[in-house]
């Protein structure tokens, strides 16, 4: 029986996608920063451990604690909402630890021993803001984008030893604490100067045409899974359908 490691499943895309691979019979091994043994039913496929993908010391402790990973899920990540000009560079860094050098020191964590077996699957999960330039989002897209680029060099890189590296892309997802996570709020990052701009903006937050669900991201991670034909890219939701297919247009 195959087991899954997934990083950032106290809520959202997360603890679905944990959700979904455990009904699915496999062994899940859902990490938190604060381990909530409520969050999740109770199995015995099921592990959930401490981590934090920003320090060092708790990816080796989640590493050697989960045994072999065959397939690692690198889900943790926080949002930053509001105008660049606005973003304490300290924020920024703290953006790009979690979003990029976090995913970053995961996947270095487990690579030696899928390419030890031979096999492994890697699936890192990013946002549509890499699909199209998107306003009030300048750092978060920088640290999605970053992953995006090394995603695709990393698939390359690892395909000679048998594992596969997947991007997921979700769209906008009212339902997810994408902001909230960031420990800032999003009135202090909107100046004055901004409020024109910044309104129809949020607005249409509030009222999206189309949006994307948990579930759409759990079941993208499954299908990113199970794919061999070499794709790289799975659009999660119908909003990051949609603007995929406008990208290939």
């Amino acid at each position: 029986m195959r087991t899954i490691l997934i990083t950032g499943t106290s809520s959202g895309y997360g603890l679905e996608t944990a959700r979904h691979f455990l009904a699915k019979g496999w062994n899940v091994v859902a990490t938190m920063r604060t381990p909530d043994a409520d969050l999740l039913p109770a199995s015995p496929r099921l592990r959930i451990l401490p981590l934090d993908v920003t320090r060092e010391e708790s990816i080796a402790a989640a590493i050697e604690a989960a045994g072999p990973v065959d397939v690692l899920v690198n889900n943790a990540g926080i949002g930053v909402v509001g105008a660049f000009e606005a973003t304490p560079m300290a924020h920024i860094r703290a953006v790009f630890d979690t979003n990029t050098f976090g995913v970053m020191a995961m996947c270095q964590a487990v690579i030696p021993q899928m390419r030890a077996r031979g096999s492994g699957v890697i699936v890192n999960v990013t946002s549509t803001v890499t699909l199209a330039a998107m306003p009030l989002a300048a750092a978060y897209t920088a640290s999605k984008q970053a992953i995006e680029g090394f995603t695709g060099s990393l698939a390359h890189e690892l395909g000679h030893f048998g594992i596969r590296a997947k991007l997921v892309e979700p769209g906008y997802s009212p339902a997810t604490r994408f902001a909230q996570n960031s420990g800032v709020r999003i009135e202090d990052l909107i100046p004055p100067a901004y409020a024109d701009f910044a309104g129809p903006i949020f607005a249409g937050f509030a009222n999206p045409a189309l949006t994307t669900t948990p579930g759409d991201v759990a079941e993208a991670v499954w299908a990113s899974v199970y794919d061999t034909s070499g794709r790289l890219c799975f659009p999660a939701g119908d909003d990051a359908v949609a603007l995929a297919r406008t990208r290939a247009a």
